[in-house]
């Protein structure tokens, strides 16, 4: 079942290791397919070295394992909210790479300080709230997901835009419109999440780019008007 996805789910986890954004077996990538309402995830707490795309479980948008033998990654409720909140994404991404959960851990968004910033985020990358002790207990996981909508709504970011959060305490869940661009973007944040330190590091005052200069580089790479890259011929 799904083994083209499976293929697709597969290779973009292993590329995790490869960007160096994952130690051990901290990272877990899922793809969807929306015409079956399913999706496919790495299974829980297996390491890269021994995963194969046999391994990865099929679920579907309620949380029943369809297909696998294995227990899906822990994180598979949070990516469940995420699907059914954002119907517009195809893949999803979590790590706990070092730059980004530092931000995570001071409790900030990354601020979009230069032009590598704006080209894939369109403003800074929120930083969700902690979840309650009573969240926590009643369903951690699906909570975690619930936190990062509310943080979406409530700042009325497009996820679309801004395809990242970084969760308080916890670390960066990333996404696009399939499994391989979720780990693009997870790549980039990382990136520019290091950006942001080494700027502070320089000047603990600085400032945001200038609006207009974030306008002009995410602009001309998305939307309508866009012009970065290869048009078809």
């Amino acid at each position: 079942m799904l083994e083209e996805l499976k293929q697709k789910v597969y290779e973009a986890n292993m590329e995790l290791p490869r960007r160096g954004l994952v130690t051990y077996t901290w990272g877990n990538v899922s793809g969807i397919d929306r015409e079956k309402g399913l999706f496919v995830i790495k299974p829980s707490g297996v390491s890269y070295g021994d995963l194969k795309p046999e391994d990865l479980v099929v679920l579907d948008l309620e949380g029943r394992q369809v297909e696998g033998k294995l227990n899906p990654s822990s994180d598979t409720k949070t990516h469940i909210v995420l699907y059914n909140a954002f119907p517009e994404i195809g893949g999803i991404v979590h790590t706990h790479s070092p730059y980004a959960v530092a931000w995570s851990q001071a409790g900030r968004d990354i601020p979009a300080y230069g032009t590598t910033h704006a080209d894939y985020f369109y403003g800074p990358i929120p930083c969700a709230r902690n979840l309650t002790q009573e969240e926590i207990e009643a369903d951690y996981e699906t909570n975690t997901g619930h936190v990062v909508v509310e943080t979406f709504r409530l700042r009325g970011i497009n996820p679309i835009h801004v395809p990242a959060v970084i969760c308080r305490s916890h670390g960066p869940f990333t996404w696009g419109r399939d499994a391989a661009q979720a780990v693009y973007h997870s790549v980039v944040l990382e990136e520019v999440a290091k950006m942001a330190i080494l700027t502070e590091t320089v000047d603990p005052k600085a400032s945001p780019a200038p609006q207009s200069i974030q306008d002009k580089h995410f602009l001309r790479k998305h939307g309508p008007n866009a012009y970065y890259g290869q048009s078809a011929k």
